[in-house]
């Protein structure tokens, strides 16, 4: 048996922007401006660890941790509140096809993704039939690029590291796969993911590609 691995944002569905609108009218409420550039350091990153560079960001120092997770909380109310929205029209092109393709192939599925919200977001999309496993940041403890996310979708599909792929859009989750042991398939621009095996421009091209060669 192999498997794959998806992370959410930007490869199953397009939630980057809701995160953005949610930790940008934080950072408003907050005092300061945060924009689509600085949002950058954000990819891949835990909800905590996205709070710290917001924090960062803002000259915000010496907040105590009750306080941290009571904005970290506010941002995900607001996140949830948007993300109500997706319907099965924002998956993003090529993924359904490529889903079922690989259930025709026999491959077992996982969710490995740092959202706290990736279980339900699937519902929402009418995708949880696909997934054999499901591993989001309910889940597991580490963010990204620690393995931990997984080699834990690994173990719940019954499989060894070196018997997935792990499809990904951010420099740290390709980290967290190779840190793995497992194969890569980017999505995105070369600059910004050199640990890619396979490296697509987006999303449609999966069901075409030449993912079969990365397990032999």
């Amino acid at each position: 048996m192999k498997g794959v691995i998806f992370d959410l944002d930007g490869v199953i569905v397009d939630t980057a922007k809701y995160h953005y609108l949610a930790w940008k009218e934080l950072a408003e409420e907050l005092g300061f401006s945060f924009d689509q550039e600085q949002n950058e350091r954000l990819k891949g990153v835990s909800r905590m660890a996205s709070l710290e560079i917001i924090l960062e960001l803002g000259g915000f120092t010496g907040m105590s941790q009750v306080e941290k997770e009571a904005l970290a909380d506010r941002k995900n109310h607001r996140y949830v509140e948007l993300a109500a929205t997706l319907t099965e029209a924002d998956i993003l092109p090529g993924i359904s096809l490529f889903l079922r393709q690989l259930k025709q192939e026999d491959y077992r599925i996982a969710l490995g993704s740092a959202s706290k919200s990736g279980g339900i977001i699937l519902e929402r999309l009418g995708l949880t039939p696909y997934f054999d496993a499901v591993v989001d940041g309910q889940t597991v403890q580490k963010a990204k690029p620690d393995p931990e996310v997984f080699l834990t979708a690994a173990r719940l599909l019954e499989l060894p590291a070196s018997g997935c792929i792990v499809i990904e859009d951010s420099q740290a989750g390709l980290t967290a796969a190779k840190a793995g042991g497992m194969k890569t398939i980017g999505i995105g621009s070369p600059e910004h993911l050199t640990q890619a095996d396979l490296l697509l421009a987006d999303t449609s091209h999966l069901p075409d590609s030449e993912y079969r060669s990365l397990l032999k």
